[in-house]
């Protein structure tokens, strides 16, 4: 859990500084839903927003409701296969929806729809054009958190394949809480 908590933590700083329209703070905490479980990904995803809120981005602590919806999903979806080939594209909505209309409330509601990532010029476009805060903050939070949860999903489908059983059976003799 700490070191998908520093995955978490070099991604969030590295959109942050950059600015990128994606966050690229949830591959820890899907890394850590796969390969130990739910609970071990939320707990990623809240030890990267304290760290992160306290030494980079203050915006990070309120997000991490986001991130454990994440991390609970996370797990679970690979477990079901949502993560594999052709259902891929579909899993990972099913990742991204429940997070995004947390996420674009938060923004919307908390901050104006103004935040530290890059898109929240996108979501001010929108709203100037005649759209609703939360709907401008929802349309552009689902865009840009499905392109971050896909990469995400992807490295770490990666990642988790090049580890193989030799991982799970250190991580419990394959009876761990997670999911390979």
């Amino acid at each position: 859990t700490a070191f998908c908590t520093a995955i978490n933590i070099v991604g969030a700083y590295v959109a942050l500084v950059l600015r990128l329209p994606i966050y690229l703070d949830s591959i820890g905490t899907i890394l850590d839903s796969v390969l130990l479980g739910p609970a071990f990904g939320m707990t990623a995803a809240c030890l990267s927003g304290i760290f992160s809120g306290v030494t980079s981005d203050p915006y990070a602590f309120y997000f991490m409701p986001v991130g454990m919806i994440t991390g609970l999903l996370a797990g679970f979806l690979f477990r079901a296969g949502w993560f594999r080939k052709r259902r891929l594209f579909l899993g990972v909505i099913l990742l991204t929806v429940p997070g995004t209309v947390v996420s674009s409330c938060i923004a919307a509601f908390l901050f104006g729809g103004v935040t530290s990532s890059g898109s929240s010029v996108l979501v001010q476009i929108l709203h100037r054009a005649g759209l609703g805060m939360a709907a401008s903050a929802f349309v552009v939070q689902i865009l840009t958190d499905y392109l971050d949860r896909l990469i995400s999903v992807v490295i770490v489908n990666v990642t988790s394949s090049r580890l193989g059983g030799r991982l799970t059976k250190l991580l419990g003799g394959g009876k761990s809480n997670g999911t390979l």
